[in-house]
């Protein structure tokens, strides 16, 4: 059976090299905090008055675990809050201990790129353009067997647009609204002409004259004539008037093999979720006071801890003519409860200065700001 060990006072080893990983021990900063850290926490549990049951290679355990976890709770707060900006970065980069500015908008761009395609508005596929040959006393077309099995080998289609719409009412400006001499002056100054011909006079009419005949024209169409349109479902497409001749109807289209390969973009050595953006152990001599503080706390936590375990296995020690029970499981329980708190305390504070706070505080502020403002008198200059 083994026996106790107990704290003698003094730091035996060198805490270079006496950490289970080695984390830090490359640090200065490190090392020299590491006999300090294990004088503190053995005085805060009880020594010299009365006996500790743990030695140095206890409490830089504790101590490394203690930085290793502070830098864990910092950096996954720090990966919730910059994943958004930095998803689609080189993996290799670390962004430990560094400030992280940068917007989601290409990620957002990316995911939207697959919608601009059926706007007709961007994307990643080709939009090709086809057409068919109308016939006199048909509407009815079906684009997959007519073009599509032709041209794209049977593969399906999607038609994003079909160019079948009505004269533009520019070209009927003139005709037959302008009838007058005044008209044909008119139309010799919209080709800019009218400067250059000495023997007519021109007049520059106001440009709600020119909408208003747009709009006559157009009304007009629409109500006294069948007006151009089309109705398209599953790829058979119906044109509207009835055709009366044999004319071009193009349209535009995308093949949805292609969309549906380019809609998904698969990229390796680049950041992509939770397990792989750059976020590497903390440099102890770049953590501030204040972290500082929350590593000895949580140190002595974990020291205690492990001396609860300690002193559950051995529960009772033998003295001459009796034995002393020992506090392991209270001491456990009560480290516990102070890790815990620990942890929440500092998550409460990295959520108060996460994005989505800081931007709403700050709107606040601007609007209470404008309305101090408001309460504050308006010099007037008489002049």
């Amino acid at each position: 059976m083994s026996t106790l060990t107990y704290w003698t006072g003094s730091v035996s080893q060198e805490i270079s090299g006496s950490t289970p990983f080695g984390i830090y021990d490359g640090d200065s900063a490190f090392q020299s905090d590491g006999p300090k850290i294990a004088n503190w926490c053995a005085r805060r549990l009880g020594y010299p008055i009365i006996d500790v049951e743990l030695v140095d290679l206890n409490f830089y355990a504790c101590f490394e675990e203690a930085v290793s976890e502070y830098g864990a709770q910092v950096n996954q707060f720090n990966i919730r809050n910059n994943l958004g900006s930095t998803m689609g970065k080189p993996t290799g980069s670390d962004l430990t201990h560094k400030q992280v500015a940068g917007s989601p908008l290409p990620n957002t761009i990316k995911l939207s790129e697959s919608y601009g395609t059926y706007a007709n508005v961007g994307g990643r596929t080709d939009v090709k353009k086809g057409y068919i040959e109308t016939n006199a006393n048909s509407q009815s077309y079906d684009l997959q067997s007519l073009w599509a099995d032709v041209s794209e080998s049977g593969k399906r289609i999607d038609i994003t647009r079909v160019f079948h719409e009505g004269t533009p009412a520019i070209t009927r400006f003139f005709d037959p609204y302008s009838v007058s001499g005044q008209g044909t002056l008119n139309l010799v100054d919209e080709f800019g002409f009218g400067s250059f011909s000495p023997a007519a006079q021109f007049m520059l009419m106001p440009i709600f004259e020119d909408i208003q005949r747009f709009q006559h024209i157009e009304f007009n169409d629409t109500i006294r004539k069948s007006a151009h349109t089309f109705n398209i479902v599953n790829n058979k497409l119906q044109v509207f008037p009835l055709p009366t001749g044999t004319y071009k109807l193009w349209f535009e289209y995308i093949v949805k093999d292609e969309y549906d390969s380019n809609s998904t973009v698969v990229q390796d050595g680049v950041v992509s979720d939770y397990s792989n953006i750059g976020y590497d152990f903390m440099i102890y001599s770049q953590i501030n006071d204040v972290g500082k503080q929350w590593v000895r706390k949580y140190s002595l936590a974990l020291a205690k801890e492990l001396l609860g375990a300690v002193r559950e296995k051995y529960s009772t020690v033998p003295i001459p003519g009796s034995e002393v029970s020992l506090d392991g499981a209270a001491l456990r329980a009560e480290a516990q409860t102070e890790k815990d708190q620990l942890i929440e305390q500092l998550r409460a504070n990295l959520e108060e200065v996460s994005n989505k706070v800081r931007y709403e505080t700050e709107a606040e502020n601007a609007e209470n700001q404008q309305k101090l403002m408001t309460k504050v008198p308006i010099n007037i200059y008489i002049g």
